[in-house]
């Protein structure tokens, strides 16, 4: 699970309900400061995960010129979907929700990131309709499915989402959590309590699925992209570094590996992955820029 800083947008960012022609999603959007917009970034978060997971990344890429806006999915947090029917998260239907993400900012094409389970839902979205984005950067999100050790965790969670409610689930979380996860979110439990209960199970189940069962499509994305970028931290426990330095290997990607990252490196170090994102983003403006 991811574990954000705060759940408190810092100064220069708001909240904000984002109309599209596939419904409303709730974001975060943070501005320049100062100075005219280099470009607009749309965020897309992981599996558990919710628009707060990019929080640190507003402040520092703002400073660089980016409007950034980061996105609850539906059945994500804040984004309402169906509680009991699977259907409105398959990836297909997810990927065509990020078009209408792109399509409603209004902003020329935009520089799509996606962390973990984002990155499969923002490669799907390229594959869909490449026009929208000046360049795509996959965090921490492989070619395929993820390692066998995290299938069993995501099989292990998808069997209790269908016994249990959410509050009886988050329960057994905590209860199998080791000493230091516990000492992590001392003093951010209910911010990570209510997050959860605000998910839809069936979107939990339906795309804990697809990071099972994610077919290899590194070639389809290669022949259509807009310029890659892969950035992941030195460890990865669900796609291995290795296998991301043989993706961006096969997708001619530019590759940042951040010291001191794992999973998360929005959350890890976001000081030195905003730095990261926004040269990637300089040397790459697309055609146009609002």
């Amino acid at each position: 699970m991811s574990r954000p800083p705060t759940f408190t947008p810092p100064p220069g960012t708001r909240a904000h309900r984002l109309a599209t022609a596939r419904g409303e999603f709730a974001a975060l959007i943070g501005e320049p400061e100062r100075g005219p917009v280099r470009g607009t970034a749309l965020l897309l978060p992981g599996f558990t995960g919710s628009k707060e997971d990019f929080i640190a990344l507003h402040a520092p890429l703002g400073a660089a010129g980016y409007r950034t806006v980061a996105v609850d999915g539906r059945g994500q947090y804040e984004s309402k979907g169906p509680a009991d029917d699977e259907s409105p998260y398959a990836q297909g239907e997810l990927a065509q929700d990020v078009l209408a993400q792109a399509a409603a900012l209004d902003a020329g094409p935009v520089h799509l990131l996606g962390h973990s389970l984002g990155g499969l839902i923002a490669r799907a979205a390229v594959l869909l309709d490449p026009a929208p984005f000046a360049t795509l950067t996959l965090m921490a999100s492989g070619p395929g499915p993820v390692t066998e050790p995290q299938q069993q965790r995501v099989k292990l969670l998808r069997d209790a989402l269908a016994a249990l409610d959410m509050a009886q689930v988050w329960e057994a979380i905590q209860a199998l959590e080791t000493p230091e996860d516990v000492a992590d979110v001392r003093g951010d439990e209910e911010d990570l309590r209510r997050r959860w209960l605000a998910n839809s199970p069936a979107q939990l189940i339906a795309t804990g699925r697809q990071l099972c069962e994610e077919p290899d499509r590194v070639a389809e994305l290669a022949a259509v992209t807009p310029p890659v970028h892969v950035l992941s931290g030195e460890r990865d426990d669900a796609w291995p570094v290795p296998q991301l330095d043989a993706m961006a290997e096969r997708l001619g990607a530019e590759r940042t590996l951040i010291t001191g990252a794992e999973h998360s490196p929005n959350t890890d170090r976001p000081l030195e992955t905003a730095a990261a994102l926004a040269a990637f983003w300089d040397r790459h403006p697309g055609p146009t820029t609002r």
